[in-house]
């Protein structure tokens, strides 16, 4: 555990104010659900909560059988780092942040594409060489959960329609089963 020096008083409510700097560094939105821990030493841990977080085993499954089904690389992501991976690159995404840009795909709610315009996005900020080909919105009741990726190595490489409606599909069944 890091200190971070800052020390902030209980209101007459019980609420504690999270400074904005550690809220950005955490990436921490408005909303977020955040899990209390607490130690015998009288520590109170705060951790940002993932819906798909236990979901990682089933969400690896998925990504296994597309995977096998296409041959490209497949992901599941939640809010911030990537929880399950197949068909390579584990080492490089596993547990890994996604970048700023995917969360900005994420938080846009919709399928995106790459259509070979522009610079490919990359799927983590520690390698360049793992792009996105095709990112769909995990969405459960309105929530934004994660997304369901397929990553390519080759810079340019586009993808078809089977990947596309794939993931999307995978997407929208993620969702259904959270909210059951």
């Amino acid at each position: 555990m890091k200190a971070t020096g800052i020390v902030r008083r209980i209101d007459d409510l019980g609420r504690v104010v999270i400074p904005k700097e550690i809220r950005r560094t955490m990436r921490i939105r408005e909303g977020d659900p955040l899990e209390i821990y607490t130690s015998r030493d009288g520590e109170v841990i705060f951790k940002k909560y993932s819906l798909l977080g236990g979901m990682e085993d089933f969400a690896g499954q998925l990504c296994e059988t597309m995977s096998r089904s296409t041959g490209s690389i497949c992901a599941v992501t939640d809010r911030d780092a990537v929880i399950a991976v197949a068909g390579g690159g584990k080492r490089e995404l596993q547990g890994k942040r996604i970048t700023p840009e995917l969360e900005q795909i994420m938080e846009s709610r919709r399928i995106y594409q790459y259509t070979g315009e522009g610079q490919p996005i990359p799927v983590s900020d520690g390698s360049d060489k793992l792009t996105v080909n095709v990112a769909a919105p995990i969405l459960s009741e309105g929530d934004l959960l994660g997304l369901v990726l397929f990553v390519g190595t080759t810079p340019g490489l586009i993808t078809g329609d089977a990947e596309y409606k794939l993931a999307q599909t995978i997407a929208a069944f993620l969702g259904r089963h959270m909210e059951s």
